[in-house]
């Protein structure tokens, strides 16, 4: 671990907010013709996209590029996290045409990587499970060379819906974590941190094939040594994938940011998570899930 990142360990390193954005936040606004036509593409196949639900900053240019991540089962969620710009309340019932309605999305596209997400649907006896396993097998069928990734939700970790996920064979399988163990009953309080680990065990062992992903989102009010704990215990349930990214509040009712970690910090990170045998960690300040997936792919060797 680098001599920097060892000076900040033992205390929390937060300083007052600048009243604006540092300029490594700042992005482009959408606007080009691409991102025109994925914005028009999902409104004639009614489908959602976590890029527009949650306010990425990253969509102009993923859009751009023809990349998307599609989020299924409505755009309602049954949880409030504290950070998550999302909706929550009572979802509608699901729809068992939209996997095919995301494969044929993703065919238009001509994508070579899908990525598939969706709210939480405690609502439902599988969590959503089906349909996700559906979607998966659609995309196959259309597109034999597109691998897909799904970040899924806990599904209250139970094991039937996991398996019910892993056995229609996604390229990689997806749960982000979030925050460190300290900060989950405030953020993610529909969530479990020991619940997060456990699914990774889970899906070690019915797949152990299928690479493991996960993600943290820091500002929230964590210590770098918490921040480092977490990637630890995470590397030892096997995650092989690893996402770091700033966390941007999305309005004044969700949770405070506490800080803009440097992107200098983010590097540190990387570094750490590398010394701790991840194959592959994305880490910066707009990295989210999702970000550049494809190429985290081919730099995990997926």
């Amino acid at each position: 671990m680098h001599d920097s990142l060892y000076q900040i360990m033992g205390k929390h390193t937060a300083a007052p907010l600048p009243e604006r954005k540092p300029a490594w936040l700042k992005v482009r606004a959408p606007g080009g013709p691409n991102y025109l036509r994925m914005q028009q593409l999902m409104e004639d196949l009614q489908l959602h996209s976590v890029c527009a639900e949650a306010h990425c900053p990253n969509i102009g240019e993923c859009w751009e590029h023809g990349t998307a991540t599609f989020m299924i089962l409505g755009d309602v969620c049954t949880r409030n996290c504290a950070y998550c710009a999302i909706a929550h309340g009572r979802p509608p019932v699901y729809d068992v045409e939209e996997p095919a309605r995301v494969a044929a999305a993703i065919a238009e596209l001509g994508l070579q990587h899908a990525v598939i997400t969706s709210v939480d649907r405690d609502d439902l006896p599988d969590f959503g499970a089906y349909i996700f396993a559906e979607t998966i097998r659609q995309i196959h069928e259309r597109l034999p060379d597109c691998s897909v990734e799904v970040l899924v939700p806990d599904f209250q970790g139970r094991e039937e819906s996991i398996r019910t996920v892993l056995e229609a064979a996604p390229e990689i399988y997806n749960h982000n974590t979030e925050t460190v163990p300290r900060l989950f009953k405030r953020c993610r309080p529909g969530g479990r941190y020991e619940r997060v680990l456990e699914i990774f065990r889970v899906s070690k062992r019915i797949a152990p094939q299928i690479p493991t992903k996960t993600g943290l989102i820091l500002g929230m009010g964590e210590t770098i040594p918490e921040v480092l704990q977490t990637m630890r215990e995470l590397r030892e349930v096997e995650v092989d994938i690893l996402t770091l990214g700033q966390y941007l509040r999305p309005s004044a009712n969700h949770h405070p940011l506490d800080r803009y970690y440097t992107p200098s910090e983010f590097s540190e990170l990387r570094e750490a998570g590398r010394e701790m045998g991840y194959r592959h960690v994305e880490s910066g300040p707009l990295v989210r899930s999702s970000y550049h997936a494809w190429e985290q792919v081919q730099a995990a060797g997926v």
